[in-house]
C-alpha cells in the first residue's frame, strides 16, 4: 500500500484495510490539531488507488475499509462514485467503507448523493464536533458554525448513514469548561448521533493552541475537571439510542455506556469518582496517549 506520512483512523477501525484516497486534510486550520500541518491536501489518482486495490485484493478476512486521510468525503462525487465501485469490484467480502467527514463536505453532497454512497458500501461517516460552543468554535478555526454542523449531522442520519461524532473535553480550557460541557451536551442532543466518542485534549507542539499554553493564554483543567466536563455532557445530553465512550487512550476515565438506558447508573460512577477523588479509577498520566 502507498501510504504518504503519518495514517491516522478511529479505534473502531483498528481491522480495516486503510485505503489512503486523500493526502491530509483539505480543512487543515484546527488550532488544536497538528496531524495534517507536513501534508498540502490533494486527491491521490485514480491509478494509485487502483494499484492500492490490487494489492489488497490478495489480503485474507477483509469485511472493513476505512478511507484515510482526514476527508475523503470531500472528493467530488462522480469521483468518490468510482473509487467505492472500485472497492466494492476487488474486495469481495466487504461489509461497510467509512471515512472521515468534516461539516462542510458534508453539506456538499446532497441526502440523494450520500444514499448513493450508502448503497455503494459507506455505511459510517465520523464527523469531528470537537465543542457545541459557539465562542469556542470560532476561536479553535473550526471553519462551521454549531447549526451547520448539526445540519450535516442531520444529513447523514436521513440518508441512513451511520453518525459517530467525537468532542474533546477541556478544549474550553479552565475559563470556559462549563459552558463548552453544557454546550456540547446541546449539540449533541441536536444530533442525536448513533456513537460519541469523547477524548480529552492532549496539547500538541508546533499548534496554535499549544503556544497559547505556553504563554498562559490557555489553562487546561486537573484531571478531575476534565472528568467533571464528562460528567456534564452526559448529564445534560438526551439521545435516542447512542453508544457514549470515553475510552480513547487520552481518557483518564474509561467509560461506556448506553444512553439513555445506562445514564444514571454511568452518572453515579463519575460522580462518585470526582467526590472521592479516587485515582484508583483514573488512567495513569505514563498511559495515555494520542
Amino acid at each position: 500500500m502507498d501510504y504518504e506520512g503519518f495514517i491516522i483512523r478511529p479505534p473502531s477501525e483498528a481491522y480495516s484495510l486503510l485505503l489512503q484516497v486523500t493526502v491530509g486534510c483539505s480543512h487543515n486550520k484546527c488550532t488544536f490539531c497538528g496531524t495534517y500541518r507536513q501534508k498540502k491536501f490533494r486527491i491521490k489518482s485514480l491509478e494509485q488507488i487502483k494499484k492500492d486495490l490490487r494489492e489488497a485484493s490478495h489480503y485474507e478476512n477483509m469485511e472493513k475499509v476505512f478511507l484515510c486521510d482526514g476527508d475523503a468525503l470531500i472528493i467530488p462525487q462522480t469521483r468518490l462514485d468510482e473509487i467505492l465501485k472500485l472497492i466494492n469490484d476487488n474486495l469481495q467480502n466487504i461489509k461497510r467503507i467509512g471515512t472521515y467527514a468534516n461539516a462542510k463536505s458534508i453539506l456538499r453532497k446532497s441526502v440523494d448523493e450520500l444514499k448513493k454512497l450508502r448503497d455503494l458500501g459507506l455505511k459510517i461517516i465520523y464527523l469531528g464536533v470537537e465543542t457545541g460552543n459557539v465562542e469556542l468554535l470560532q476561536k479553535i478555526k473550526k471553519g462551521v458554525t454549531d447549526e451547520q454542523m448539526v445540519e450535516a449531522a442531520l444529513r447523514v442520519k436521513e440518508a441512513g448513514i451511520i453518525l459517530s461524532v467525537t468532542v474533546l473535553l477541556g478544549l474550553g480550557g479552565l475559563e470556559k469548561s462549563i459552558e463548552h460541557a453544557i454546550d456540547t451536551a446541546k449539540i449533541l442532543s441536536d444530533m442525536d448521533p448513533d456513537y460519541v466518542g469523547a477524548l480529552t485534549l492532549m496539547l500538541v507542539p508546533e499548534t496554535e493552541l499549544y503556544e497559547d499554553y505556553l504563554a498562559g493564554r490557555f489553562v487546561l483543567p486537573d484531571k478531575f475537571g476534565f472528568i467533571r466536563e464528562l460528567y456534564l455532557m452526559i448529564a445534560n445530553s438526551n439521545f435516542t439510542n447512542c453508544y457514549f465512550t470515553s475510552n480513547h487512550a487520552s481518557n483518564y476515565l474509561p467509560v461506556k455506556a448506553y444512553l439513555p438506558r445506562d445514564k444514571e447508573k454511568i452518572l453515579k460512577m463519575i460522580s462518585s469518582v470526582i467526590n472521592e477523588k479516587d485515582l484508583s479509577q483514573i488512567r495513569p498520566e505514563y498511559l495515555r496517549g494520542l
